[in-house]
């Protein structure tokens, strides 16, 4: 069946039907009641999203850990580092380009070898790039027996890293070549020092009983992301399935109708949108879920902002490179989750030196309750404050939501 029609008779949800799946299949629900969450729950949450985008902006915590705090509250952030980056046993996930750079599950890293070999083969490269690659052929083979005999290094520790200059963003070559190998997964992601990565051979870093899995064809690859997908989305458009693990378009429409053809996948409509929709068949319909929660701006379920405004009714955009004059709502502006509602943003800051966490603006949404909403909002803060061990929330009188926040504060 095509992914792009429904059939007549198919079953019509509400907008609140659609938010509480989507909540659920993201991992919101009930936080633990006391007390520091366990690897077993964060293991739990990550596998619910399936991955955590990485970002290098750290004006309040880096971004992939975020995520996890806003389903579980308190946890280990070491607990990512020791299980994404730590060796041997320890190791649970991996780095790897899946929505932008992630972290994952290692149990990925098959289903993610097509994207592999076709960086290999140069598809999907730009001709720039392409043609820089072609021309670095001899320093690239020169780069990856360096790290075989040196590794893991950081691209600045490389013998000849290279001047910046080039058309790859202004890296350095040594750095080029290094992502360029990790595209191709002769290399990965072993560890970070500070943000800069640490690269290794991937039979070094990946488990082995891993890399002995056998590599599925790239159609079937292609199936099981978008099922994957779709099991985090828990309901969502195709562009909305296909975003999440960034797949091919006619690739990702063609497994999205082999998944409704087996019923992995059962088409649906939502009241209000203009696209199918898809519905996986394991998702959760809970007739109540009211989750609250400070998101990150890279938390999957904002990341696209098309499908936020359609689930939410919420417009967002990052305004990290928007001139300052021009910010609407600050530099570094996480939704609030309140309710199961997207009510608020709030423009946050960790001043580490002085141990605060600075909210430099607090804007709510039309037609919510200010009190409730800034009430919720100081809970999380001080939830949040807490775990990055600052000492103190200060809320500065920017927004119309400032004035009962610093109330409830």
């Amino acid at each position: 069946m095509p992914a792009s029609h429904l059939p007549p008779d198919v079953a019509t949800l509400t907008q609140a039907e659609a938010r509480r799946i989507a909540l659920a299949a993201q991992g919101f629900g009930p936080r633990p009641t006391a007390g520091r969450s366990p690897w077993k729950s964060v293991a739990s949450a990550i596998d619910a999203m399936a991955l955590l985008q990485l970002d290098s902006v750290n004006v309040l915590v880096r971004s992939h850990y975020l995520p996890v705090f806003s389903r579980l509250g308190d946890y280990d952030r070491g607990a990512i580092d020791r299980h994404g980056f730590g060796g041997g046993a320890s190791r649970q996930l991996f780095e790897y380009w899946a929505h932008e750079a992630s972290l994952l599950p290692v149990r990925f890293h098959p289903l993610l070898r097509w994207r592999m070999a076709r960086a290999e083969k140069h598809v999907g490269l730009s001709v720039a790039r392409a043609q820089s690659v072609r021309r670095q052929r001899t320093y690239i083979r020169a780069v990856l027996a360096e790290i075989g005999a040196r590794g893991p290094l950081a691209a600045s520790e490389l013998d000849d890293p290279g001047e910046r200059s080039g058309p790859w963003w202004g890296w350095r070559k040594g750095k080029s070549a290094l992502e360029h190998l990790l595209h191709t997964g002769a290399v990965t992601a072993t560890g970070r020092r500070g943000f800069e990565r640490l690269y290794d051979l991937t039979d070094r870093v990946i488990p082995p009983e891993i890399l002995s899995l056998p590599t599925p064809s790239e159609a079937d690859a292609i199936r099981e992301l978008a099922a994957a997908g779709a099991r985090s989305c828990g309901i969502g458009t195709e562009v909305d399935i296909r975003d999440y693990f960034r797949l091919p378009v006619a690739e990702a429409r063609g497994a999205i109708g082999e998944l409704v053809e087996t019923g992995t996948l059962v088409p649906v409509a939502v009241e209000g949108w203009d696209k199918p929709a898809y519905l996986h068949a394991a998702a959760s319909r809970p007739r109540r879920l009211t989750a609250t929660a400070l998101l990150s701006p890279f938390d999957p379920l904002v990341w696209f902002r098309p499908r936020t405004e359609r689930l939410f009714g919420f417009h967002y955009r990052l305004e990290i490179y928007t001139p300052q004059a021009k910010r609407k709502f600050g530099y570094y502006v996480l939704p609030f989750l309140h309710d199961g509602r997207l009510s608020g943003r709030l423009d946050l800051k960790a001043m580490r030196a002085e141990g605060v966490l600075e909210v430099r603006g607090a804007h709510g949404e039309v037609g919510i309750d200010r009190d409730a909403v800034a009430g919720a909002a100081a809970t999380e803060l001080r939830r949040l404050a807490a775990w990055l061990g600052l000492g103190t929330v200060r809320v500065l009188p920017a927004g119309e939501l400032a004035k009962a926040l610093a109330r409830s504060i």
